[in-house]
């Protein structure tokens, strides 16, 4: 006769279990797992013993305010001979007596969440599901274990800034192991409007990570909802801090979750994909941050940005732009939403909020490889991050008298698309799986797919007059140097021309800041085939005041030929380079530990450092909390700030310290120190 298993108490086994499901690192006090892996529970019964095929047991498993088994919410399951991970199920696996080790496995296609599991009448326990890249049968299941390790399970990283002619390497705490992290993104999810509005429609959407993905594009920002992030594009920062300041996501999820939800000021592109990555790391989802240089912001779908410059070269404001950058996610799941099975793998969002999608401020999921053959049909908004890599731009003067007329330009969009290689800090180019190669037939049959007619009709002209802007080899803030426009004559004819050859500061979304030089030549004559060769000296004492904390400046030069009337545009972003922060690691860096980092930078400037800072953090290294230590005095041009500041590592493993200085004069200035923490 059947008999119901009597349970007088349960032992979680969360450090076994945890360990076996890569959730350790949240800590071993509470059970967190995976989808479609078995985890084991010990159970100590009050009476009698365990009889295979005679002793029963009701199992019942929910998540969210309304369990429901239509709504895939809620699960009820028996015990069976031996643990089935395609859905929920339960085994005993031990031998019979009064202790029994119980084996548990949740569907592989299970909402994530928070759940309560029920055994009978006698027992319940708590337990936190995550997506499981490691499970073949999730929808998030990645093939390689240093892949796993790169895109899931490391809790720091690199974001490459800078320009597309010299990345900037800039180092990230993702930190989504953290203490109370996984808490904070649970509760973004809770906190989603889709949520608030049909809580139980919304916990059973949790079982696909597109659904997911795309919650977190919105959630990120806080445009339309109660989200992570408010977004700051000028120079002003007054009632929160530069998103230069940023060095990590910790402290961003915790402000938030702290401040009653409300948004945490301010975030910028890299800041935006960063916490999306971190929050998408901790539920489970393979992710990784992307960098897109010379990035399009198409207003209005046409795949065309529409540039208008003045009589000077000088670019005017307009909703369109072309960003020095742009960063976004990538993460790693399965479309079976979408017709072809190729679409699976790496799929784009932007949680930057810069359109609306559905009425809400989110962007993607959208397949990478659906944007590479211009498939722009393809789930989410698949348009517009076409146009980010492959917009075409046209060039118009808007002249004094009214009149317009089209400039000649060459600028390209989407160049050296850019993540943080597996296993180390290089840079990775990925501009292949966004992109066919230049001029190739595959190039042009995406782009009739996607009638991107400009790109079919621009063909690049050689002939005529041209003009191109170089650069001298090193460029350092603080340093006085040369920039050049070189003007070439392709034609059979002398010609005389007028050269605008400027500068001024600009930051890294394309908004144009104060003159940092210019020169205007009315009389520049070539012969046939001649090549002049005109500078531009950039003075610190005239770029300093002007740059923003990006250290951009954009130069060009526009020629104007006589003879024809027609105008060329050559434009150029440069960045200049920070000086190099050291770190040094002083002690034996072994876990639980007191060590000292003793961190050093030269004033490059010529003129006194105030107000100077040094700060750092790091996933396990500074117990979740940011480290800094302010000078009592300025550095005089020439000299070293040092400081020393200590911390104490609680893990072992590879390890990257983030250090950042601060000062009036130089801004935010970034380094990082990988350490090798011994046990």
């Amino acid at each position: 006769m059947a008999q119901a298993l009597d349970i007088a108490g349960l032992d979680l086994e969360c450090e076994l279990n945890n360990t076996e499901h890569y959730s350790d690192l949240n800590g071993v006090e509470r059970l967190i797992v995976r989808r479609g892996q078995p985890f084991t529970i010990s159970l100590h019964l009050r009476s009698g013993r365990f009889q295979p095929g005679l002793s029963t047991l009701d199992c019942i498993a929910q998540t969210g305010p309304q369990p429901s088994e239509q709504y895939g919410t809620r699960a009820s399951f028996g015990l069976s001979a031996g643990v089935d991970t395609s859905r929920w199920s339960a085994a005993v696996i031990s031998p019979p007596g009064d202790t029994l080790a119980l084996s548990i496995c949740a569907a592989p296609d299970a909402p994530i969440g928070r759940y309560t599991l029920y055994l009978g009448t006698s027992a319940q326990f708590d337990l936190v599901l995550l997506f499981n890249p490691w499970c073949s049968g999730d929808a998030v299941y990645m093939e390689k274990k240093e892949d796993l390790e790169e895109y899931v399970l490391s809790q720091d990283g690199i974001i490459f800034r800078g320009n597309a002619k010299h990345p900037i390497l800039t180092p990230w705490n993702f930190g989504q192991f953290e203490s109370g992290i996984l808490d904070v993104c649970l509760r973004i999810l809770d906190m989603n409007p889709k949520c608030l509005r049909n809580p139980g429609k919304d916990c059973s959407g949790r079982r696909n990570p597109v659904y997911v993905s795309r919650v977190l594009s919105a959630m990120v920002n806080c445009n339309d909802d109660k989200g992570v992030l408010l977004g700051n594009w000028t120079d002003k920062f007054d009632g929160g801090v530069s998103p230069m300041s940023w060095k990590g996501s910790v402290e961003i999820l915790q402000n938030w979750n702290t401040r009653a939800c409300q948004p945490v000021r301010f975030g910028q592109c890299w800041v935006f994909a960063a916490v999306a990555c971190s929050i998408s790391r901790a539920l489970g989802i393979p992710c990784r941050v992307v960098t897109n240089y010379y990035s399009a912001h198409d207003a209005n779908g046409n795949l065309v940005i529409e540039r208008y410059i003045d009589e000077r070269g000088e670019l005017l404001r307009s909703r369109e732009m072309i960003w020095n950058y742009h960063c976004w996610v990538e993460s790693w799941m399965t479309r079976p939403d979408l017709a072809a099975s190729h679409y699976h793998g790496w799929q784009a969002s932007d949680p930057t909020p810069q359109e609306k999608s559905g009425g809400v401020y989110c962007c993607g999921p959208v397949p990478v490889r659906a944007i590479k053959e211009g498939e722009l049909l393809s789930k989410y908004d698949a348009p517009f991050v076409f146009a980010e890599v492959n917009a075409d731009v046209v060039t118009v003067m808007k002249k004094q008298d009214g009149s317009t007329s089209q400039v000649t330009s060459t600028q390209v969009v989407g160049k050296m698309i850019s993540t943080k290689s597996v296993g180390s800090d290089a840079r990775a180019d990925i501009t292949h799986l966004y992109k066919h190669p230049e001029g190739s037939e595959e190039e042009r049959e995406a782009f009739r797919r996607a009638d991107h007619q400009n790109k079919l009709l621009h063909q690049k002209d050689k002939q005529g007059l041209q003009v191109a802007v170089k650069v001298s080899p090193e460029m350092k803030k603080g340093c006085d140097f040369d920039v050049f426009a070189v003007v070439t004559n392709n034609t059979r004819s002398d010609k005389k021309c007028r050269l605008l050859f400027g500068s001024c500061a600009v930051s890294y979304n394309g908004l144009q800041g104060g003159n940092c030089g210019f020169k205007d030549l009315l009389n520049v004559e070539l012969s046939p085939g001649a090549e002049r060769r005109v500078p531009l000296r950039l003075n610190y004492c005239k770029y300093g005041a002007m740059l923003t904390e990006d250290n951009l400046i954009r130069l060009a030069a526009l020629l104007l030929d006589y003879s024809s009337s027609e105008a060329t545009l050559a434009m150029r972003n440069i960045v200049l380079d920070n000086p190099e922060m050291k770190v040094r690691i002083l002690g034996e860096p072994k876990e639980n530990r007191k060590l000292a980092a003793e961190i050093t930078l030269k004033n490059p400037l010529p003129e006194p450092l105030e107000n100077c800072c040094f700060s750092m953090e790091g996933a396990n290294l500074t117990g979740g909390s940011v480290l800094s230590e302010r000078l009592s005095c300025s550095v005089a041009p020439g000299e070293d700030a040092k400081v020393k500041i200590y911390f104490t590592p609680s893990h072992s493993g590879l390890r990257k310290l983030v250090v950042d200085f601060d000062s009036r004069q130089l801004g935010h200035v970034r380094g990082y120190k990988n350490v090798i923490i011994g046990k």
